[in-house]
This record gives C-alpha cells, structure tokens and sequence, in this order.
C-alpha cells in the first residue's frame, strides 16, 4: 500500500513508484512539459524505455503529476527521431553528412554572411524546450562573438508580456512569489488560465487549499473553461478587456477606503497618475461593468472579495500575455497589489503561471531579444559589464529584433541566415503561411531537432543537426517560481544525436573563440552562468547565483532543487521577493503603470464578424511531436475543432460535428465544430496543436493576425476577426489500424494515435470506393465488408491469421463524425473466430462499457466505464469514482469532467 506523501499542507496522496529494475535505479529529473517543473523519477528498463512516476521530493509537484507528464514513459521511441547530421545537396535534397562537414559548413557560412551583410543579418530563434545551459551557449555566441543580439525565442509568444510587465513595474524581471503561497492564500483569481487542463498540478493545490482553509476561487476569461466551471465565481470578460476590471477594481478599492497608503506613500510611486488613468478608463462600476460584458453584480462581487481577503494571489497565463496590450494587463493587476500591499507577502502577490519548462531559464541568461545575460538590458553600463565578463569585443551594443520581427526581417531579406533549435515555428507564429514563405527564401537555413520530420523542416533547410531528446539531455531547467531543477539523462545518445550547447561550442571554436567556449561538459557552463550572475553584483541585481559558483562536477550532477535568488553557499535566501517594500528601480520604488485604453487592434468587419481565440487543451502539447506519440492521450480530443456559441452556429446552419473553415485575411483552418455553452456569443476558440503532420487543415497558425505588443512584442493570438461557414463534404468516417498507415489523401482528414491504434478521421466529396485503398491498401483474405452504395455506406473489418483485428473503416453518407468508440474496443479483445467477425460491422463494442471517449488519461477510464458505474452505483461521487475506477485520482485535470457526467451534462472542454 502506499504511504501518503509529505507535501504542502492538504495536498497528500497515494504516489505510484517505479518499480526499480535491477541495475536501473530509478532517476531525478524534470518534467519537460509545462513552467510548474515537476519533478520525475525515471526507472530505464535497459530497452530504450523507463518507468515514470512523480518525485514525491520534489516542491513543485510532490510526488504529482499531470496526465501528460505521467505518459512520458511513451514517447521516448525512436520512430519519429532525426539520429544523423543531413545536409541538402545541390538537388534539394538532404543526405548524411558528418558531424565535422556539417559544423565547418556553419561556422564559414555564418562569418561569409557577416563579412557580406553584416552581424545583423544573422539571427538564431531558439525554444523553452532547451536548457539553461544550451540557451546561454547559443546567447553567448551570437550576442557576444557574432555581434548580432538577434536571438529571440518561442517564449516571446508565451510570457513576453509578463517579463515587460515586471520589468515596467519592478525595475527588474522578478516573479516575487511562490507557489507555497497558493497553499497559504484566502482568495486565488485565475485572470486568463485554465489551470485546470493547462498547469493542473498547480490547480490541485488551489483545489487542496479551497478544502483545507475555504479558499475561494474568482476565475475571469472569455471562455468558460473546466476552470471556471470549479470557480466560486466567474466573470467572462470581453476579449481583451482584462485591463478594465483592473482598472475598475484600482478606482473601486480607493473609493471604498481599502488602498494601503502607508505602502503607497513609502513604497512606491505614480499612483496618482495611474488612479486618475484608471478613472478615465472605468469612470464607473456600470461602466467598467458594461465594458468588459460581465454584470455589475458579479463585477462588485468581485471587487468585494479582493478588497476584504488580505492574503490575495492573482495568477495569470496565456490570456493575459497573448494579447497586443498584454503589458497593459499585467500591469493593471500589478496596480492592484501594489496599492494594497499585498507583494512579496506570504500567500499574496500578483503570479505569472509560466507555459515552457525553461522559458523561466531562458530569461536568466538573455534568451530574448531585448536582454543581455543574467537578466541584464542593454543599458551601457550592461553592455560593459557582460563585454568585460565575457571578454567579447564584438558583443552586440544594441536590442535585436523580437520574434514576430525577425520573421519579417526575414520575409525582408535582411536576415539571410537563420539556426532554428528545438521548435516549429512553421506552425506556431502568427502569419505562419508568410513565416513559411520566409524560411524558404533564407541564404542559410539549420535546424537542430530531435524530429526527423515537421512543418518547418518541410521548409528545405539547409542542414539538418539531431538533437538530444528529454532523458538524453543533462542540464538545468527553472520553473514559474524561480526554481533550479536538473534535467538528467537516463537514456544513452541514440545515433549522432548531441547536446545543442555541444555543437554550438564546436561552432565557435572552429571561427576562433577557443577560449572562450573552452567548456568541456554542462557543469562548466552553468558555473559560468552563475559568475556571470555575481559579477559586480552584491544584491543590486534580482538574478543573483553567487552561492553556486563554485559547483564542481559531483556537485552539479546531486544539484537539488534550488531557488534563486541564492547569494550565499551556505544558506538560502528568502523564498519571496520585495517582502521589505526596496525594488530594483533606480529610486528602490515600484511604479504604478497607466494603462492605455485597450482595444481590439485588428477590427471586425461585417465578413470577419467573429474573434478567434486559442489555446491549449489539456492532454497534447504544443505541436504534438512528443505527446502525439502517446498511446493514451489522443483518445481525449483526437481532432482538430472550432468551439462554437450554439446561437451563432444556428444562424449559420452549423450542427455540433460539421466540418467547418474558420478563416481570416491571412489564412483559414478546416476543424469539427464543438456547440459549447461557455463560448461566449460572436466568439470561437481553436487549440494550437495540429501541423500538416496531424491534420489536413488544422493548423491555425496561419489564421493568426499577431499584432505585437509595443513593449514586449508579443503577438496577439486571442483576438483575431475571422468569418465562419459550414463545409460540407458528404462522407464522413474513419480508419483504424493497428499498423502505420499512408497519410490520408482523401479532402479533408486528422490523425491520431489513440491506444495502440493509429485513427484516421476523415471527410471527402467522393465515395469511398474511389478512394479508400489509397490509405490503406489492399484488404486481406480473412476481411470483412459491408457495403450499400445506394445507402453511400463501406465498412469493413479486416484480421490477421491469427484473427486479430488488424484494420476497422467506416465511411458513410453523413454531415457528422461517425462513432469510432466502439470499434476500438475490439483491437482489445481476444482474436476472433469467423463467427463473430461480422459483429464488428455493427459499430457497436463487444460489450457496453469497452470503448468509449478517454475521459481519465492517467488512467484511461473511458465515459462508458463511468457511465456503467453510475448507473449501478445511485448516487456516486466523485471520492467514489476515485474509489473504483481511479479516475481523477492522479492529476485531477479530469475532475470537472466527472462532475459534469455525474450531474447528467455533456463532457465540457
């Protein structure tokens, strides 16, 4: 039986260990996916794989992990891996090369670009996926010695904005919390998060605190998501109008004699113009009310609740930051704790809920275009800081161009070389169809991956380096609040695959910078990144590792989680930041911002009459190149969708499950709609994670209009006008097969991998015996069939000789997804005599609760499983569901899912 877990207070549970194989003890590491950095044991089985579970020592998660997270044990094969160097060849295609050809072919390329164009017309966009210790390689290089400071990252599209926000506010780019102050806090408001799906670690503490000290939960957002269905209150604000509540609530505290002016006065300064700012903005609560579409009375609840709960923590994520006036949000939330003194306070503070597993890290050591190394700008004195300590005299003396204007840049011509590592932007910039254009026009085009196959390597790069992969990699990561954890390798190299500070270093050795790139493994360069943070330091610099300078290489590798600030070896500094009211502006006080009014920079027209927002859905990540490999998570959401107000979708005679093309002025997706009552009217919601690898149509990227914020430049992706029509492709079906298969060629089609099936879900214009072969080929002798043209009906279930199901497809005459629940469940059951075989046509499973929608992915308990138990349990809970089936039990990013079957409604997303 296990033990319960030693963690914060409320927040105990049974954790399932790996076994420990003999000679493979299990291994600490951190999790690659989100900015909450759990932390993983993982137990190698000597085959390639490892066992994962929770690190139940680790403060980020205790032993807890999400459904993704707890899947990493199935995506660590080799099927989808780039293992060699490939170069293009003077045909346009790539072939093998050496390690040696390859970084010759870099390093004189680059100075020839240098010596021709000039350093800026060399740019690296880089990823939170890399490590600290990759991130500061790949900085160091091109800012230091290259003298281009154009290196930005796919983190300027996730916390750019909370990064300008802290810097406008505090002087410095400090997240002044921790998470321990969720557990501690007596109100949490989740501005623009669906922490539920999206950081559901941090949601169970939330939900564990709500338990223990009735801790109430106010969640704002244009959606009503599983979050805000588990909120005590929820205020669905109008797209971008997160700026006015804040607004409204500054105006509202300081007429109801709830402002900290002692604070104020001693530690801070512009309130009066930020006030006045605020009055202009919401003059009124029916103003600011009406502004941001929620009712007066809710809004006053709101105001209400946060002016009479001291120990307030407002989180925020994407909502926020993805927005051309993101800065302006985080600032108005700000505003808010800094007039009531609530910062740096145990279980109060404005909390940035990070999305990478190091966009954190990547601040640290300048992975944006706008900063220097160890959180520095490029002030001059910065400049002659970071020249000195790194003994570059060609470091770059200026801002280089943030992501969405490199692209342009490049679209430009003024960019002609270009490294890509570890991420797609073919599929997630804004404009990508133009972002595509650009990268196939560039003089020089690398890419190092640990994929042999994704949209923006289908944009002919020039070389092609393959990367270490998560359990491959050694190095550092930093989670949302500020803390160190090591990523350790407990896989061997597979093929050529190489760490990319590795070949960075082998790149600027061979253009002369022996010296300085002289680092013979991770540990060297994490102890110069932590010198870096000390020189000439001495507290006047938030990001400060002077205690761990001196690591040598055992000390490194036993590194435990560790938190900065950490100014002394010996002992930890505090966990909080400006809890003494001294901030890192020139006169040690906070400022209060003056927001601008918001708007919807790019208007609706009487076509584009829609808002497009996107996001993440809680069992994929990102562009699905790991956890689309996983058995267990694509059976939740295995297409692509448009979530749909059911008002707006009857007036343009759209039904849940039609196909239908979501387009704007820069491009247009294919995607099932999805009626949900949380869509709020003249608004659809579209998930970021399908690419032509999963998907015909689906990549919504292209769609995107992207206007950048003018402080951080990070682009707009929650606010894009497009215009909705129904498309309709009479046949409609799918294909399950048990082996790989060719990529559909029928009109319109999404793959996914849902238990150790490969589904095609697929749509056409043509009947099906014109087509279906085409992807998957020739029927065996022991196949199955029903077919009624008349009907436009072809099904068919084809076996093995031992009479295993091999391959189920239906096709019909239909405007809606066909159920493929049911013939899923018989890939499970015993192979089949040829009796029984014709059973399968019937679409129904071999019994009433096998198949069925994942609704529990640690687990996979599916929806007839459930459905099952209530009915013969009257009365179930959700402690009960836990109880029998373990659903919810893990995560708990099912749990408002449970709950909505067990009250009779629909499954929500």
């Amino acid at each position: 039986m296990n033990a319960p877990v030693p963690g914060p207070i409320g927040l105990t549970g049974p954790i399932v260990h790996p076994a420990g194989l003999i000679g493979h003890p299990p291994v600490r590491t951190t999790c690659p996916y989100c900015g909450v950095g759990c932390g993983v044991l993982a137990t190698p089985d000597g085959q390639g794989g490892a066992a994962i579970a929770g690190d139940p020592e680790h403060p980020a998660n205790f032993g807890r992990l999400c459904s993704k997270g707890a899947a990493l044990g199935e995506t660590l094969g080799l099927e989808t891996r780039l293992l060699h160097p490939l170069a293009r060849n003077d045909n346009g295609v790539l072939e093998r090369v050496g390690w040696d050809t390859a970084l010759d072919r870099i390093a004189r390329t680059l100075a020839a670009t240098i010596d021709r164009h000039g350093p800026e017309s060399v740019a690296f966009y880089l990823s939170g996926q890399l490590l600290t210790e990759d991130y500061y390689a790949a900085n160091k290089l091109a800012k230091g010695f290259l003298g281009t400071a154009n290196v930005d990252t796919n983190s300027r599209l996730c916390m750019a904005s909370s990064v300008a926000g802290h810097k406008r506010a505090f002087g410095s780019d400090t997240v002044p919390g921790v998470y321990e102050d969720l557990d501690e806090a007596d109100l949490v408001v989740l501005v623009g998060s669906n922490a539920a799906w999206c950081h559901p670690v941090l949601f169970r503490r939330i939900e564990a605190a709500r338990a223990r000290r009735g801790t109430r939960l106010v969640v704002i957002d244009p959606r009503r998501t599983a979050t805000g269905d588990e909120a005590d209150l929820f205020l669905p604000v109008n797209a971008g109008k997160d700026t006015i509540i804040f607004s409204g609530l500054l105006v509202w505290l300081a007429e109801n004699g709830a402002l900290d002016e002692a604070y104020i006065a001693r530690h801070t300064s512009g309130f009066d113009v930020a006030l006045a700012t605020a009055r202009q903005l919401a003059p009124s609560l029916a103003s600011a009310a009406a502004q941001a579409g929620v009712s007066v009375e809710a809004l006053t609840a709101f105001y209400r609740l946060f002016a009479q709960t001291p120990r307030v923590v407002t989180c925020y994520s994407q909502g926020v930051n993805q927005s051309a006036q993101g800065t302006d949000k985080v600032g108005a939330i700000i505003n808010c704790h800094l007039a009531t003194g609530r910062i740096g306070r145990v279980g109060s503070g404005p909390f940035s809920l990070t999305g990478q597993p190091n966009a954190m890290g990547g601040r640290e050591v300048g992975g944006l275009a706008n900063q220097l190394a160890a959180h520095m700008d490029f002030s001059p004195a910065n400049i002659d800081r970071v020249r000195r300590f790194w003994q570059a005299p060609r470091l770059a003396e200026r801002e280089g161009l943030k992501a969405v204007e490199m692209f342009d840049a490049i679209a430009g011509g003024r960019i002609k070389a270009l490294w890509v590592m570890g991420t797609n932007p073919a599929v997630s910039l804004p404009k990508a169809d133009r972002v595509r254009e650009a990268l196939r026009q560039l003089d020089f085009l690398v890419i190092s991956d640990n994929v042999a196959a994704n949209d923006t390597i289908g944009c002919n790069p020039h070389l092609l380096l393959p990367a270490l992969a998560w359990g491959e990699k050694d190095g550092t990561v930093t989670n949302s609040e500020r803390c160190i954890s090591r990523q350790r390798a407990f896989l061997p190299p597979p093929g050529e695959a190489k760490a990319d500070w590795w070949a960075i270093t082998e790149v600027a050795r061979r253009l002369g910078h022996e010296a300085a790139f002289g680092w013979e493994g991770a540990a060297d360069i994490f102890r110069e990144h932590a010198a870096l943070s000390a020189f000439e330091n001495a507290g006047t610099r938030d990001f400060d590792l002077t205690g761990l300078t001196d690591l040598d290489p055992p000390s490194y590798d036993t590194l435990p989680p560790t938190q900065w600030p950490r100014p002394d070896r010996g002992a930890e500094a505090a966990t909080r930041f400006f809890a003494e009211g001294r901030f890192y502006t020139p006169d040690g006080r906070a400022r209060f911002i003056a927001p601008e009014p918001p708007q919807v920079h790019e208007a609706c027209s009487k076509s584009h009459n829609l808002l497009l927002n996107t996001g993440r859905i809680r069992d994929q990540w990102h562009t699905m190149t790991r956890s689309g490999l996983s058995p267990r998570l694509g059976a939740h959401l295995p297409v692509p969708f448009a979530e749909l107000n059911a008002d707006d979708a009857a007036g343009l005679g759209i039904l849940d499950g039609s196909l239908v093309r979501v387009e704007s002025v820069h491009g247009s997706v294919v995607v099932e709609a999805r009626l949900c009552p949380g869509q709020r009217p003249g608004t659809v919601f579209v998930p970021i994670h399908w690419s032509e690898a999963t998907s015909s149509a689906g990549r919504v990227g292209g769609v995107i209009a992207g206007t950048a914020d003018p402080y951080s430049g990070q682009p707009e992706l929650k606010a894009t006008p497009v215009a909705i029509e129904r498309v309709d492709l009479p046949y409609r079906g799918f294909i399950l097969s048990r082996d790989s298969m060719e990529t559909p060629r029928s009109g319109w089609w999404a793959r996914a991998r849902i238990g150790e099936v490969i589904a095609d879900l697929i749509a056409d214009e043509r009947p099906p015996h014109e087509w279906l072969r085409e992807g998957m080929g020739e029927a065996g002798p022991n196949a199955v069939h029903l077919v009624d043209r008349s009907a436009g009906r072809y099904r068919l279930a084809d076996f093995d000789a031992a009479g295993r199901v091999r391959l189920i497809a239906f096709i019909e005459r239909s405007g809606r997804r066909l159920d493929w629940t049911g013939p899923l469940a018989w890939f499970d059951t015993p192979p089949c005599d040829a009796s029984r075989r014709g059973c399968i046509l019937s679409g129904r499973a071999d019994n009433a609760a096998a198949g069925g929608v994942i609704v529990c992915a640690c687990h996979s308990v599916a929806q007839p499983q459930i459905e099952a138990l209530m009915e013969s349990h009257p009365g179930l809970t959700v402690a009960g569901l836990g109880t029998r089936l373990k659903a919810g039990t893990n995560c708990g990013s099912c749990i408002p899912e449970l709950r909505r079957l067990l009250a009779g409604q629909p499954v929500a997303t």
